[in-house]
């Protein structure tokens, strides 16, 4: 077996954490001989063929910290989806941890630990595989993009928070053989993922466009017709492109005087965990 190359959630592997009810699960999977950590969290009573939603923290964090940040189990209560938020490898170059969005960092196969985890909590839990989706925040949503593209079938829709699609991702996206509904929610002061595309391509992070661009790119491949526009607050504009193939939809939110950070009713009046299950409950 190859070594563990990780320690993020060791410390409560297989325990429950009774933190709120129902209780939130810690466990592992191997994946190409390595164990890999997540959390699971079920609401109770949850019917079978229930939304699975993935959720993939940003660079430098772990899982059980993302959770308690983005606040989506409360909508999965309310809405009736189970959410698992898998832990990345860490960098050996900086140590901290990460998803290999097709970058240069090493040759951590993170497409099939996904794929392969998502499909294993598909069987175990009776959950629905055609309303099973991805989003990530920053470097998790670099990784979400990847997943688009090289896992379609498997993940029926993203949301991307802060994140774009690696540089290796872009040059290769046509390489994919399903549209797939994106939603994507941007800073415009974003320094670290700057939305102009004018990200450093060192180690394979840069090398996509203006976000405009990548939006475009994605509202043509899933064919939408129509755009709704929205100004939902002074500083937040939402774009919807609607009625595409299979009836997909592509949203675009930027926020204004906004960097790299996650959109809460605090920091920006957008309500992050809400706008994304509103987003992934229009897939039929």
């Amino acid at each position: 077996m190859k070594k563990l190359v990780f320690v993020g959630l060791i410390i409560i592997n297989g325990l429950f954490i009774y933190s709120c009810n129902p209780p939130i699960r810690s466990s592992s999977f191997i994946h190409n001989n390595i164990q890999r950590e997540y959390v699971l969290y079920k609401p109770s009573n949850l019917p079978n063929n229930a939304p699975l939603v993935l959720v993939l923290h940003s660079y430098g964090r772990y899982a059980i910290n993302h959770m308690e940040s983005l606040q989506l189990n409360e909508v999965a209560d309310t809405n009736m989806f189970a959410v698992y938020y898998p832990q990345g490898t860490l960098d050996e170059n900086t140590g901290s941890p990460y998803w290999n969005a097709r970058l240069h960092e090493s040759n951590f196969d993170d497409v099939g630990f996904l794929t392969e985890l998502a499909k294993h909590l598909q069987t175990k839990y009776n959950l629905d595989p055609i309303k099973t989706f991805v989003c990530g925040i920053s470097n998790g949503g670099f990784m979400s993009y990847t997943l688009a593209c090289e896992s379609p079938k498997t993940f029926k829709a993203i949301a991307s928070v802060t994140g774009t699609m690696s540089g290796y991702t872009w040059n290769h996206r046509n390489s994919t053989s399903l549209p797939v509904p994106v939603l994507q929610i941007s800073g415009i002061d974003d320094q670290i993922v700057p939305i102009d595309g004018s990200m450093s391509t060192e180690y394979g992070w840069g090398g996509a466009p203006h976000m405009d661009t990548v939006m475009n790119y994605w509202k043509d491949f899933n064919q939408c017709k129509t755009i709704d526009t929205l100004f939902i607050l002074p500083n937040v504009y939402g774009y919807h492109f609607k009625n595409g193939i299979n009836e997909n939809q592509v949203w675009y939110y930027k926020i204004a005087d906004f960097g790299h950070d996650l959109p809460s009713i605090r920091n920006s009046g957008l309500n992050t965990a809400e706008l994304i299950w509103d987003f992934f409950k229009t897939i039929e």
